[in-house]
């Protein structure tokens, strides 16, 4: 897929980190982007400096995920590129104690619920409604019609300590992906993840800079946090590489997630 004028690209969780680094890659080969994300303010800003569209959008919400798409398929035509970079972090033991008491509490089931419900569910919902539109595309070269691209997460294969619900919310974006890719294969709709490891986002840039240093210090190489930027450029080599379909790769300098 060359990505140009001629096409429309959709980046959920656009108005911020590896989302918003994303819709810029996008943007700046001249393809037009539409922003999916709750930040109203931002989303619109940054659209505004693209040309492009914002759609502030629940991506657990049917209803709202359909009158996004409506909205950017009504300024800029039905996309051909969707990248699901929404998501949330959660860290939850299976079982805790309390300090103060040596109470034990089971993991807090609206918790773990709400993650799989945005990561793994808003993913989903989002892909299912983009390729939905896509098939109805005619083919381009080689008989592509569309490329859908997710976000999951290294924790899918070495996840953390805390991390059950971010894991199996993630571990379900990397599992579906080889069976999406399959039931759109004979509709030219490719589908690939993307497994990021230790990134700088809003969240990273809060901690404390030697807490930021220690992680890039575990990274093999390069011992750097990974950038908007790393995301973004795998983004478009995905798009450019029309023989890459139903992948998991995993973007991360090596590193292999430690148990804590």
């Amino acid at each position: 897929m060359k990505l140009d004028s001629s096409i429309a690209a959709v980046v959920t969780g656009g108005a911020s980190g590896l989302g918003e680094g994303t819709a810029r890659a996008i943007a700046a080969t001249g393809a037009k982007v539409a922003l999916f994300d709750m930040n109203a303010e931002k989303g619109e800003a940054i659209a505004k400096e693209l040309g492009g569209v914002f759609c502030q959008v629940d991506v657990t919400d049917d209803e709202q995920v359909a009158a996004a798409f409506a909205k950017a398929r009504a300024a800029h035509g039905q996309e051909r590129l969707t990248v699901n970079c929404a998501g949330i972090a959660s860290a939850v033991k299976t079982v805790s104690r309390k300090r103060d008491t040596g109470e034990i509490r089971a993991h807090d089931m609206a918790t773990f619920e709400r993650t799989i419900r945005i990561n793994l569910f808003g993913t989903f919902r989002v892909l299912s409604q983009s390729a939905a539109g896509m098939v109805t595309l005619d083919p381009m070269e080689d008989g592509e019609r569309g490329l859908v691209v997710n976000t999951a997460s290294v924790a899918a294969q070495d996840g953390q300590i805390g991390q059950a619900a971010y894991a199996a919310s993630k571990g379900g974006v990397y599992s579906m992906t080889l069976p999406i890719a399959r039931d759109l294969a004979q509709e030219g709709v490719r589908v690939n993840t993307i497994l990021p490891g230790i990134m700088w986002t809003p969240m990273m840039a809060g901690m404390d800079q030697k807490v930021q240093d220690s992680l890039a210090a575990a990274i093999p190489f390069p011992s750097r946090l990974g950038r908007p930027a790393d995301y973004a450029s795998l983004v478009l080599e995905l798009a450019r590489n029309v023989y890459i379909n139903g992948e998991c790769i995993r973007l991360d300098g090596a590193i292999r997630l430690a148990p804590r």
